[in-house]
């Protein structure tokens, strides 16, 4: 049980596994670049960031690469080596210090990492397929190429690489995880059976394209407590080329899976609350979930306070991610309390390497003088 009322607002406090957060307004992962060399996160730059956003209930960090193999975007953040732990940890005690709290989504992109990112090696992937459109490389946009599939005696290898990248996340100083098991990454690529083709124990049966994930969390859970475990799944139709031909029955089964490891919460990139990226024919999926999955559930994608407050009211949600919001409005608590004009963003300087666009968005007493 969730223990959270009907009618539990946005500013209401909630249990999230072993995090007490103040209030229902999570900051959803965000990839922003802002790391130097081997995917070492700027830390001054990325604290003051973070510290800014800390009046949420909860922070997920942006997707973070779990080993080299996994990660295939410029300037993204790792948590594989020794060099990138001590440079989070100086992010996480300006969070805390802050009265924040905030846990590390852990990120493998499977087919999606280019061979510029791995001395020119294959990526690899569920089954030998290639994504639709272009990378993101240091020398620019490329065409993807085709991943491996990976071999059966290689699966310990890449649960054991995320129960390294949870340890280093509690080492600097997270209060727990997230497996980012969405959005056509490695995960997704093995839930899907448009991207998952195999024939052995994880592919074909929807019980089969599930296991990978149940034997990911499962190790997670048993190295740093289901208590600081969470996932987010993506049942929203297509995503990068990964789409599933029966959406209800894969991701329900996924999420009584998760159910039952007891993981702290689940997170779902949801389909609008009002509209489906313009596919009417994609039913929303959430309502099926919530049935089989008990613990706290949090929707994103696109709210406004409006439909967050229908989703909560109604029992659908017990909180809700924002992301884009974010990006501009570091106190979007604040302003969604008392119904104060959004910053709008600059998508320019998502990807920049400074701070412009990044820390020097306006606080709410700052815009109204």
């Amino acid at each position: 049980m969730t223990g959270n009322p009907v009618t539990a607002t946005l500013f209401d406090p909630i249990q999230l596994g072993a995090i007490s957060a103040p209030n229902r307004i999570l900051m959803a992962p965000l990839t922003r670049g802002r790391s130097e060399g081997e995917h070492v996160p700027l830390a001054d730059l990325k604290a003051e960031y973070y510290s800014q956003r800390s009046s949420a209930g909860l922070i997920i960090s942006e997707a973070t690469g779990i080993s080299q193999e996994g990660l295939g975007w410029p300037s993204a953040p790792g948590i594989w080596s020794d060099a990138q732990v001590e440079a989070w940890k100086p992010v996480t005690k300006a969070v805390h210090d802050a009265g924040g709290r905030i846990i590390l989504q852990m990120w493998h992109m499977g087919r999606l990492v280019h061979p510029d990112f791995l001395g020119g090696a294959q990526p690899v992937s569920s089954s030998a397929t290639t994504a639709p459109g272009l990378a993101h490389t240091p020398q620019g946009k490329k065409d993807y190429t085709e991943a491996r599939a990976l071999d059966i005696s290689e699966f310990p290898r890449i649960v054991a690489d995320y129960v390294h990248a949870a340890k280093n996340a509690m080492a600097a100083g997270f209060d727990g995880v997230q497996i980012h098991a969405a959005n056509g990454y490695l995960i997704d690529q093995f839930l899907r059976d448009n991207t998952n083709f195999r024939s052995d124990n994880y592919g074909g049966a929807i019980e089969n394209r599930i296991r990978l994930l149940r034997e990911v969390t499962q190790a997670v859970v048993d190295t740093v407590g289901s208590e600081r475990t969470s996932v987010r799944l993506s049942p929203n139709g297509e995503t990068q080329g990964a789409d599933n031909s029966n959406p209800v029955a894969l991701f329900t089964a996924a999420a009584a899976a998760l159910q039952d490891i007891g993981i702290a919460f689940l997170e779902l990139r949801d389909l609008k609350p009002h509209g489906s990226f313009g596919k009417t024919d994609v039913p929303r999926i959430s309502p099926e979930i919530r049935k089989v999955f008990k613990g706290p559930l949090v929707l994103n994608q696109e709210y406004t306070k409006e439909m967050a407050d229908a989703d909560l009211a109604s029992g659908l949600a017990d909180a809700i991610s924002f992301g884009r919001a974010y990006i501009s409005n570091p106190d979007l608590v604040e302003r969604l309390r008392v119904g104060a004009e959004l910053t709008p963003d600059n998508f320019k300087t998502w990807y920049t390497p400074d701070g412009e666009g990044y820390t020097d968005y306006p606080f709410l007493e700052k815009t109204d003088v």
